[in-house]
């Protein structure tokens, strides 16, 4: 596949690019915002495009069929970015993704986005965001799926998770680098097609539990 990163600079997203740049049957476009940026995904394999999901980037969806959104607007912005990033600009990558006849979407979402007004108070306008933008993706037409990991850590990947529409234990941690794996087996995984699922770590290898979502 040709694949778009949105989000490529995030910390989520360079493991992603990483991913898919080791797999030779991928091709990868790194999206970033800024020029600094660039020269980190030529080493990590991909092409970078410049583009900010708050202006028109519908230019750095060309020559792709596949895209895995990852960006996010980070703990500390405010909710006017949250709602830019989040959910307008995931809306817009959608959007485009439509126009331009791709025929995957891969989205990281969050768990709680399927009830925000249930989560922390700090965190509802965050999984209201998320919670609009899955609704869009589900309603969309497009080949989606959609993750929704638990608490994020900056532990090394064990390639070991636990998934499922509503996973048991909600308090168990997920690291990046299994998140950045999911999204990239998901790609190829026809059992993540139209689905949405939850991600914790675990204890069964992350392709034997795409399989068994």
């Amino acid at each position: 596949m040709h694949v778009l990163v949105i989000g490529a600079a995030g910390t989520t997203g360079r493991l992603v690019v990483r991913s898919l740049a080791e797999n030779i049957q991928h091709l990868v476009k790194a999206m970033v915002r800024r020029t600094d940026q660039m020269a980190e995904m030529e080493k990590l394999g991909a092409r970078p495009v410049l583009a900010d999901l708050e202006q028109d980037f519908s230019y750095a969806m060309n020559d792709v069929n596949a895209v895995i959104f990852a960006a996010g607007s980070g703990s500390s912005t405010g909710p006017e970015k949250t709602t830019a990033v989040d959910r307008d600009g995931a809306v817009k990558a959608i959007d485009l993704a439509v126009s331009h006849g791709i025929e995957r979407f891969v989205m990281l979402s969050s768990m709680g986005a399927d009830q925000p007004d249930a989560g922390p108070e700090s965190l509802r306008h965050y999984l209201q965001a998320k919670h609009d933008a899955d609704l869009h993706l589900m309603k969309s037409g497009l080949s989606y799926t959609i993750i929704r990991p638990g608490a994020l850590t900056n532990e090394p990947g064990s390639g070991k998770i636990e998934a499922a529409a509503r996973v048991e234990n909600r308090t168990n941690s997920i690291s990046r680098a299994d998140v950045a794996e999911v999204l990239v087996q998901s790609l190829l995984a026809e059992k993540t097609e139209s689905r949405i699922f939850e991600i914790t770590g675990g204890h069964v290898p992350i392709s034997e539990a795409l399989s068994g979502i």
